[in-house]
């Protein structure tokens, strides 16, 4: 989104600034959603990875391009369907951030919010976390707690979508 030109000059070009509101404001309810729901400590990395998967969906899912008007309220129902455990999540995503990707190349206006989405992507992509292993067997044999339990480098993105939609259902 760029600021208002005032006088004949338009875009970057006459100096102004391109804030990417529509990803501050997709990364703001995120962060709204997982506090809310007091799943993680806000400076881990698996509440970053929840963030950042929650953040990814809203901006993605707004296609008419009124992210800074919705209600949160109302958008919710999409959110829990995109982040649902059976939905292809990733596919979407990747999708989604190709068509977002042609249309900033097409119209050669600066895209500030696709570029913060894209680096939250490639994070979410590229970083592994240790975690428990969910698909290890229950109780696996081994006694003791949660933290005993067998662990394994997995995707920020295995992690943080879990996380985020739980914290839409207790929103």
């Amino acid at each position: 989104m760029l600021h208002e030109s005032r006088g004949n000059t338009e875009g970057p070009s006459d100096g102004e600034l391109a804030v990417p509101m529509a990803w501050l404001y997709a990364e703001y309810i995120a962060d709204e959603l997982l506090r809310t729901g007091d799943l993680m400590p806000p400076t881990s990395f698996e509440y970053r990875a929840g963030r950042d998967a929650l953040a990814l969906t809203i901006f993605l899912s707004d296609t008419q391009g009124e992210l800074s008007g919705i209600r949160v309220v109302s958008q919710l129902e999409t959110w829990l369907s995109l982040t649902a455990y059976d939905q292809p999540w990733l596919d979407w995503v990747g999708e989604r951030m190709a068509v977002l990707t042609a249309d900033a190349l097409t119209s050669g206006e600066p895209a500030p919010d696709l570029e913060l989405a894209d680096l939250a992507w490639r994070w979410l992509e590229e970083t592994e976390l240790l975690a428990p292993d969910l698909d290890a067997v229950p109780g696996g044999g081994s006694p003791g707690g949660e933290d005993d339990g067998p662990k394994v480098w997995t995707p920020a993105w295995r992690l943080g979508l879990p996380l985020g939609h739980l914290a839409i259902h207790l929103f």
